[in-house]
């Protein structure tokens, strides 16, 4: 991506957004990215860069643990296995382990399933590959503490078996003059002493002639001088020649080994890469989260959507003051390319555009950006900018004239592919002609199809932004009776600068107001004053239209509530019904096998009676008087709720209600386990198990 001029980077602070990266990362891979970071032009590597940083945030939220602790530079390391002849000792054998178990663990943890939902993480590591031979070499030859192990060559095992043996040789020839050099009093010091990694005694100074051997030194009050005995310096001399033997082999074991993985240098060289990348990965997450980054819709071409965009640094400076951040809302597109905002100074107008600059910038550079995400970006090629005061000593230039030279560079530069940034526009000049060239500045740069935000207070820029293509206004809301910004960008209306209202409110002397009027433009100042009575009346309409909202929702909430109650009450109704069915299902069925139980008695009566017309008349009435019959037993159910159940032998002449029907009547007859009821004008055979013994209710008791 091209820039204009070269301080535009820090211009929009975007250096700074770098160096906080940057405290994020935990290698030097990491930080070195972060400070070096780059601009990018092409839709797929920015789409890779974001969704890394976005799927890394979905880990981090989700509370899932990422393997990659390695925060280790070994670059040093890397790159002498790949110089013949040099030797990486045991410490920085381990390093390179921890390196190779580091992307292991990464490996592991990126399984199939994994794989599937983390696509663009995966891609870090789709080209390389996880060799375990790494980690089974060093661990052949060096132990967890990083020395070389006892069966790292024959030579080694029988070279420290031999220094194991006279070290304990040694060590009781040691104590054995020790303990009588003691008692002869000649030892300052009975505790183990080395010098020159030598076994030494502390002997007393005057007596260091009674003592054959060696004298190494003394101590700094020359009371106490240390001796090596003759008795062990044969031993000494063996034991320092093998240290010395083994020290060799030592070096020839890891010589060796330093060769063996030499041919994985450029493997562990991308296994490091991996470890930063995934390190400035983590990075990215981490500031997203800091300032609620989201990944906007991304498209590849000039396009501008921000949907409640925040600028991160205001926004992480707001919240340790806790302070509220008032995000923006900016589109530009195809129909309006440059959008003109005006408004009273300290209104946001510049934090406007700084916003939607170094959201591009960051975006551009694969970052998520506070920003809802179902704001729109595209993609552009150069970004120009005129911030603030260009005055240039160098060239002897005054404000106003370096104001022309950036914008004869805009206008000689700018395209399509264009975002550009104007603070003040036509400043620095005579109202009247700085603003006829701002005029011409602003159509010729729509002309070029550039998307842009421009700052002005130039009334005449107003008015021409609703005269040509592609060039809208935009007003910063001001709250007039408070003297206070708003903060919140209005697009569609040009603003105010206030400035008569804010001499009133500030208690300017009406005399020196009034005498400001008459020397202003009766047009203009009826045409400002209308734009402030506009801004105003907006205000009220957004009042009223958050009103009528919050009514709105609140009316649908109840639409809602009163649908759920309508739902349950048909449900109720419903079971209610379903209820009465079943009801009169079972009535029904009871009533047949009523009928049943009573034609198979009839029977049985049949067979057992001489009088066969009663038997065939109480038949008839059965079957021909059915509704009659239902009718009288709902009587009877109705009257069998006057009896109540009692303890006690059934007798002939009792009152007993049959269990399954709740029909009452009168015992006529017992045999056996069976009894003969009299229910209304027939008889009935029932098992005295399906009948209970019942007596009236007294009146009070039916009345309750």
């Amino acid at each position: 991506m091209k820039f204009f001029p070269e301080s535009a980077l820090v211009q929009l602070e975007y250096e700074k957004v770098k160096i906080l990266l940057a405290e994020y990362c935990r290698t030097e891979y990491g930080k070195a990215k972060a400070n070096s970071l780059r601009i990018h032009t092409k839709k797929e590597f920015i789409e890779t860069e974001l969704r890394q940083g976005y799927e890394y945030k979905l880990v981090v939220q989700s509370g899932q643990y990422f393997p990659n602790d390695f925060m280790l530079n070994v670059s040093r390391e890397i790159k002498l296995l790949s110089i013949p002849g040099a030797v990486l000792s045991g410490e920085q054998f381990l390093f390179i382990r921890k390196l190779a178990e580091n992307t292991s663990n990464i490996f592991r943890w990126f399984d199939n399933e994994r794989r599937m939902a983390y696509p663009a993480l995966t891609k870090v590591i789709e080209n390389t590959y996880y060799e375990k031979t790494i980690i089974e070499l060093i661990d052949d030859i060096l132990d967890e503490s990083g020395s070389v192990k006892d069966s790292a060559s024959e030579e080694l095992g029988k070279i420290r078996m031999s220094l194991y043996r006279k070290r304990n040789e040694l060590r009781r020839e040691f104590d054995r003059l020790v303990a009588k050099l003691n008692k002869l009093g000649h030892l300052a010091d009975i505790e183990e002493s080395f010098m020159n990694g030598r076994r030494v005694l502390a002997v007393f100074a005057e007596q260091k002639r009674m003592i054959k051997g060696v004298m190494h030194g003394e101590s700094d009050s020359r009371r106490t001088t240390f001796i090596e005995p003759e008795e062990t310096t044969e031993l000494n001399n063996e034991i320092f020649s093998l240290e010395h033997e083994e020290g060799r082999e030592v070096y020839k074991i890891l010589r060796k080994l330093t060769y063996q993985l030499s041919v994985y240098a450029p493997l562990l060289k991308t296994y490091h890469d991996t470890a930063g990348e995934f390190d400035f990965i983590y990075a990215k997450a981490k500031w997203a989260i800091a300032t609620g980054g989201n990944f906007p819709q991304l498209y590849d071409k000039a396009h501008v959507h921000l949907i409640n965009a925040y600028h991160p640094l205001l926004l992480l400076y707001n919240q340790k003051s806790n302070k509220p951040t008032i995000p923006v809302n900016i589109t530009l597109n195809d129909k309006n390319r440059i959008l003109v905002i005006s408004g009273p100074n300290a209104g946001g107008k510049t934090v406007t555009l700084k916003t939607v600059g170094l959201l591009q910038l960051m975006m551009q550079s694969g970052l998520l950006i506070p920003v809802h995400p179902d704001s729109e970006m595209g993609i552009f090629k150069q970004i120009m900018i005129h911030i603030g005061d260009t005055q240039s000593l160098e060239f002897e230039l005054s404000t106003y004239s370096s104001h022309l030279k950036n914008m004869k560079h805009f206008m000689e530069n700018a395209n399509g592919k264009t975002l550009f940034f104007i603070d003040e526009l036509g400043s620095g000049s005579d109202p009247n002609l700085g603003g006829a060239f701002a005029e011409v500045i602003m159509e010729e740069l729509a002309h070029k199809n550039s998307f842009g935000i421009v700052t002005t207070h130039y009334l005449n820029l107003k008015v021409m932004a609703n005269k040509v293509p592609g060039i809208i206004n935009g007003a910063m809301q001001f709250d007039e009776k408070n003297l206070l910004p708003m903060y919140k960008l209005i697009t569609g209306k040009p603003g105010s600068s206030y400035t008569f209202s804010i001499a009133e409110r500030i208690g300017l002397e009406k005399r020196l107001i009034e005498k400001a009027r008459t020397l202003v433009d009766e047009d203009h100042f009826t045409l400002d004053k209308l734009l402030n009575r506009t801004e105003q009346d907006l205000q009220k309409i957004d009042i009223e239209k958050k009103e009528l909202a919050h009514l709105l929702k609140e009316n649908e909430r109840l639409k809602k509530e009163m649908q759920q109650v309508l739902n349950r009450e048909k449900h109720d109704q419903e079971v209610e019904r379903l209820k009465h069915q079943n009801k009169l299902s079972e009535s029904q069925l009871l009533y047949l096998k009523d009928m049943e139980r009573r034609l198979k008695a009839m029977v049985i009566e049949w067979r057992k009676t001489d009088d066969k017309d009663k038997v065939v008349k109480m038949i008839h009435a059965l079957l021909f008087n059915q509704k009659e019959k239902m009718t009288n037993e709902n009587q009877q159910k109705k009257l069998n709720e006057k009896f109540i159940e009692i303890e006690g032998n059934i007798q002939i002449g009792d009152k007993v209600r049959m269990k399954q029907n709740r029909q009452v009547g009168i015992v006529k007859e017992i045999r056996g386990k069976k009894c003969v009821l009299q229910v209304g004008v027939m008889p009935i055979t029932v098992d005295l198990k399906d009948v209970v013994l019942v007596k009236d209710k007294d009146p009070e008791q039916i009345i309750s």
